[in-house]
């Protein structure tokens, strides 16, 4: 049987698990992407299929493009889905994490990588950076529900907002470790260049213009005559047609591509707040963004027992990995978020559910495809643990917790899951 058929006939199943597994995961304390990971490896069993799977630092380009597709499409959906105007105060939880956590968790795990690990300069920001932002894309469990779901509790709120930002406030770090490994060290960065163009150039290019072209294309989706406007086609696929517009104009123009297609979403949103169609694109979105987390979690299970994923792996990038998830981003974000006037509860949630991803990845992918590292194995091997260890850890634990402090909110959770109808108290 040629293989043609074989990879035809398992993508079918792929899409068909795509929809079923959610129903079946909604009352177990698991979830999607550890299912995903599971099915890879058991896959890499298949002769056939383990001897063709190959280790990522192979094929950067193509899995920084991949794994860029599925990022840039969470974005999206995170945009669309939330109902809170930005603002100073509205948003004070998100400042915090990405002002004073994410820097913490940076500097952290950078002090750690050349303290434990012993790699140099490049390698351990390169590895801190990739390992710093929230995942879009597998944090999906704890953020808020769909556009005016009316489920917008503070934890979810910040925990949205935050993966929407920083995967792209961690471009500059990433970009500076790539200048690192072609010099000496710090001395031979030219500082200035990097703060005026990594830092605010393409972060203000992507915020900005993402804002403009979100609301240039929700002025066509919503505010044209009413024969003429895009939301009467009710095409979900309008979203995506979105993204990439947004992603690539904002990438022309030597900006950040992230920032730009979650400022797009944001503004998309806001120039028809109320509009029912946003249902519809998000949904759309929330689609095309499982199933591509699906195949490429498949991969990332197969990579992790066929393709020599881990094969580096060492103790002490074991000991790296646990300290990461475990001491790190809970201690660095509950840092910042003291004073916040919110919950010990609500800051015990948004500091443990840092869920570490596809992101990481794409990341890792990316840095090296434009620079030379060195132990280059060990950090995909330490970065690969550690997103393992999140998918599981986060993944078994985020229905009990969620449940339990839906049950504090006086939220019926469990009749949610179970599609009954809400009796709200």
């Amino acid at each position: 049987m040629e293989t043609y058929v074989i990879v035809v006939a398992g993508f079918g199943v792929l899409v068909l698990l795509t929809a079923w597994l959610p129903v079946v995961l909604r009352v177990l304390p698991l979830s999607l992407p550890i299912c995903c990971v599971g099915i890879g490896a058991a896959l890499s069993l298949v002769p056939a299929i383990g001897e063709l799977t190959p280790h990522p630092g192979t094929h950067p380009t193509l899995v920084e493009h991949a794994t860029e597709a599925v990022v840039v499409i969470s974005l999206m959906g995170a945009g669309l889905k939330i109902d809170r105007f930005i603002g100073w105060k509205r948003w004070s939880m998100t400042w915090r994490l990405l002002g004073i956590g994410m820097p913490l968790t940076i500097l952290a795990l950078t002090l750690l990588g050349s303290a434990l690990l012993g790699l140099g300069a490049a390698g351990a920001l390169l590895l801190a950076s990739a390992l710093a932002p929230t995942d879009p894309v597998l944090a999906s469990d704890v953020q808020v529900g769909e556009p005016a779901e009316d489920n917008e509790d503070e934890p979810r709120f910040a925990l949205t907002s935050e993966a929407g930002l920083n995967d792209g406030l961690a471009f500059p770090f990433v970009n500076l470790a790539i200048a690192l490994a072609g010099t000496s060290g710090f001395a031979g960065v030219p500082w200035s260049h990097w703060f005026a163009v990594d830092v605010l150039w393409k972060i203000l290019v992507g915020a900005v213009l993402g804002a403009l072209i979100g609301r240039a294309l929700g002025w066509l989706t919503f505010h044209l005559p009413n024969v003429s406007k895009l939301s009467r086609t009710g095409d979900g696929f309008v979203a995506l047609g979105v993204t990439c517009i947004a992603y690539g104009c904002v990438q022309a123009v030597d900006g950040y591509g992230f920032v730009g297609v979650f400022a797009a979403g944001l503004a998309l949103r806001a120039s028809s707040h109320g509009h029912d169609y946003h249902r519809k694109m998000h949904s759309y979105a929330e689609e095309l963004e499982r199933l591509l987390m699906m195949v490429l979690l498949v991969g990332f299970g197969a990579m992790l027992a066929a393709g020599g994923l881990l094969q580096a792996l060492t103790w002490t990038a074991a000991a790296f990995a646990l300290i990461a998830i475990l001491v790190v981003r809970p201690l660095a974000c509950w840092l910042g978020l003291l004073g916040s006037g919110r919950s010990r509860e609500d800051r015990a949630v948004v500091s443990f559910f840092g869920i570490r991803g596809l992101g990481t990845v794409y990341y890792l992918s990316f840095a090296m495809g434009h620079a030379t590292f060195a132990q280059a194995d060990l950090l995909w091997a330490t970065a690969s643990l550690t997103v393992l260890i999140s998918i599981l850890m986060h993944g078994v634990s985020v229905t009990p917790v969620l449940r339990a402090l839906d049950r504090r909110m006086g939220r019926d959770t469990e009749s949610a899951q179970l599609d009954l109808t809400l009796s709200h108290p």
